[in-house]
C-alpha cells in the first residue's frame, strides 16, 4: 500500500473523463464521488478499469440523478461512448475504450429478511457508505472542483488497508444478515488481498453461515472462482472451513477434513493435502499464460487456470467414499480416482458450473492424476508413456503440472526421488512424442478400411481388430504407420478365420 498525499490522489484523477464528469455535476448542481473499489485500488497500487461514480443531488431537482449525468455525458461525447441505462435501479453505465464507469444515485437501504433484494430510495452519501460491505469498499474521493480530490473515509477504510484488515462499516452481523453474500466477498478479498479478517466481523461470518442458503449457486460459485484464482487460494478455504460456512457450499470438499487412526497406523488429513496441492498447482499458473493453448478450448488463460485449478481441488474428492482399513496395508482409498470422476457432474451441477467441456476436462486429470506417480515410482518404460500419451492427448501439460503439484511428501529424500523419477517421465514424454506421434491418437487403419477389407459389418470383431492395432502400436510391437498396421491386420485376421477380400 501506499500513503498518497493529495497532490498523488489529483495526480490520479487529473483525468479528461473525471475532468468531464466533474463539470458536468457543477452544470447539473449534483455532486459526484468515485467510490468503492476503483478508490481502494488507487492506495494498494492495483490497476483497475471498473470505476463506480455515486451521484447526490443535495437539491433534490433530479429523479435519477446517476441516469442524468450520464445521459448528459453522452450527449457531450458523442458516439465514441456507449451508454446502457437500468431504469429499474436507477443506474448507467458508459463504456469508453478501456474503461466502464457505473453511475448510481446516492441511496439507503433496507432488507427484507427473505431476500438480497433491497427495497431502496434516495439517500445521502452517509447513507450510501453506510450500506457499503467493507471499510476499505466505503473511501470516496469527490469530483466536484471546489474538493477535486479530497477523500471522504468516514470509517477509517485507510487506516484498514495500512493494517491489511477486513471489517465491516456498521455491525457486521447486520451486513451478512442483510445480503449474506458479503460472507462470501469477505474471505474473497481477505485472500486476494492477503488481508486478516478483524475478530468481531469473523465471528458474525459464523453466527450468520446459514443466511448463505438464500444466495443462488450462480453466486456463491463465482466467489468461490475468484477465490481459487488468488495468489493462495488455501488461505481463503481454511477461512471458510474456519467459519462454518464450507459444508454448506461445498459438503463433499469438506468431507475430505480429519484423520482417522485404527491399530496405531493413521493417513494423512486430505483435506488439508488437497490445499497444498491447490497451492502449487496456484504457483504453478501464476502466469496463466505460459500455460498451453489447448486447441481452443479455453476462453481465455485465465479461464485455463481456473479449471486446472479445479482438477486440483477435486483430485481427491472420492476419497472419503473408497476409503478401508487394511490390517496389512493400514488405510487404503483403491479407484478413488473412478468416484471422483463419476462425483464431480453432480457437483458442477448443483454449483451451477459449466456442464462441457471444462468439466470433462477436470474429470479426465482427476481419472488420470495418478497415472504419472505410477510410471514414475516404476521403470519409465516407452509402452506406459506411450498409453499415457494416448489416454491424456492434449491435456498431457496439464496432467504433468496437476500430477507434480500432488507430490507433497514430508520425507524430503522421498520427495527428491519422485520429483527426479517425473523428470524422467517428461523427458521421456518428449521423446515418444517426437519419434511415435501418440498425443490424440488415431488408428492408421479406420473401422471403416478394416469392414472393407474383411467384408464386416459393424460388429465385435472390428473393435478387436482396431484394439489388435492400438496396443501393439502402444506398445511398440509396430510403428504408427499405415503399412505395418495394415500387414497385421491381415495376420490377426487369419487367426480369427477371416478372410481378406480385399488389400485395399
Amino acid at each position: 500500500m501506499k500513503l498518497l498525499t493529495h497532490e498523488d490522489i489529483l495526480q490520479h484523477i487529473d483525468h479528461p473523463f473525471f475532468r468531464l464528469i466533474s463539470d458536468t455535476a457543477e452544470e447539473l448542481g449534483l455532486e459526484c464521488y468515485v467510490i468503492g473499489g476503483w478508490v481502494r485500488d488507487l492506495y494498494l497500487e492495483r490497476p483497475s478499469n471498473d470505476i463506480d461514480i455515486v451521484v447526490v443531488d443535495q437539491k433534490k431537482q433530479v429523479e435519477r440523478p446517476g441516469i442524468a449525468i450520464a445521459e448528459a455525458l453522452k450527449k457531450k461525447i458523442g458516439k465514441k461512448v456507449h451508454i446502457a441505462i437500468y431504469k429499474n435501479f436507477g443506474t448507467a453505465q458508459l463504456k469508453h475504450k478501456q474503461l466502464e464507469i457505473e453511475f448510481v444515485g446516492a441511496r439507503k437501504e433496507s432488507y427484507d429478511r427473505n431476500s438480497r433484494k433491497p427495497v431502496t430510495e434516495d439517500g445521502t452519501l452517509e447513507e450510501d457508505q453506510n450500506r457499503r460491505d467493507f471499510t476499505i469498499n466505503a473511501m470516496a474521493l469527490c469530483l466536484n472542483k471546489e474538493r477535486f480530490g479530497e477523500l471522504v473515509d468516514p470509517f477509517d477504510g485507510l487506516a484498514d488497508l495500512e493494517d491489511k484488515i477486513i471489517a465491516t462499516p456498521l455491525d457486521p452481523d447486520i451486513t451478512f444478515s442483510d445480503d449474506p453474500l458479503r460472507m462470501m466477498r469477505c474471505i474473497r478479498f481477505a485472500t486476494q488481498l492477503d488481508f486478516h479478517i478483524e475478530e468481531e466481523t469473523f465471528e458474525a461470518l459464523g453466527r450468520n453461515r446459514e443466511r448463505i442458503k438464500i444466495i443462488s449457486e450462480e453466486r456463491v460459485a463465482d466467489e468461490l472462482n475468484k477465490i481459487i484464482l488468488s495468489p493462495i487460494p488455501s488461505k481463503g478455504f481454511v477461512e471458510l472451513e474456519r467459519c462454518g460456512l464450507l459444508p454448506l457450499i461445498f459438503p463433499e470438499l469438506a468431507q475430505l477434513q480429519g484423520v482417522e487412526t485404527k491399530n496405531g497406523k493413521a493417513h494423512k488429513d486430505n483435506f488439508y493435502h488437497t490445499l497444498e496441492v491447490l497451492d502449487n498447482v496456484a504457483k504453478a499458473t501464476t502466469n496463466p499464460g505460459d500455460l498451453p493453448e489447448g486447441n481452443g478450448k479455453w476462453d481465455s488463460p485465465k479461464d485455463h487456470a481456473l479449471w486446472l485449478r479445479w482438477a486440483a481441488i477435486l483430485h481427491d474428492i472420492g476419497k472419503p467414499k473408497s476409503k478401508r482399513f487394511d490390517p496389512l496395508l493400514g488405510w487404503t482409498f483403491h479407484n478413488h480416482n473412478d468416484i471422483g470422476e463419476r462425483m464431480i457432474p453432480a457437483i458442477f451441477r448443483r454449483m451451477k458450473l459449466p456442464m462441457n467441456e471444462k468439466m470433462k476436462f477436470v474429470q479426465k486429470l482427476v481419472q488420470l492424476h495418478m497415472r504419472p506417480s505410477v510410471i514414475a515410482d516404476e521403470e519409465v518404460t516407452d509402452s506406459a508413456v506411450r498409453r499415457l500419451l494416448f489416454e491424456a492427448g492434449d491435456d498431457i501439460d496439464d496432467l504433468m503440472i496437476l500430477s507434480t503439484a500432488d507430490i507433497t511428501s514430508k520425507n524430503e529424500v522421498k520427495k527428491k526421488k519422485f520429483i527426479d523419477n517425473f523428470i524422467a517421465v517428461r523427458t521421456k514424454l518428449v521423446e515418444i512424442e517426437e519419434k511415435d506421434r501418440i498425443r490424440n491418437f488415431q488408428p492408421p487403419v479406420s473401422g471403416e478400411e478394416i469392414m472393407e477389407m474383411f467384408g464386416l459389418k459393424p460388429s465385435k470383431e472390428v473393435g478387436m481388430l482396431k484394439t489388435v492395432i492400438k496396443d501393439a502400436i502402444l506398445d511398440g510391437k509396430i510403428p504408427n504407420e499405415y503399412e505395418p498396421a495394415k500387414a497385421l491386420l491381415i495376420e490377426e485376421g487369419k487367426k480369427m478365420g477371416l478372410t481378406t477380400i480385399t488389400n485395399l
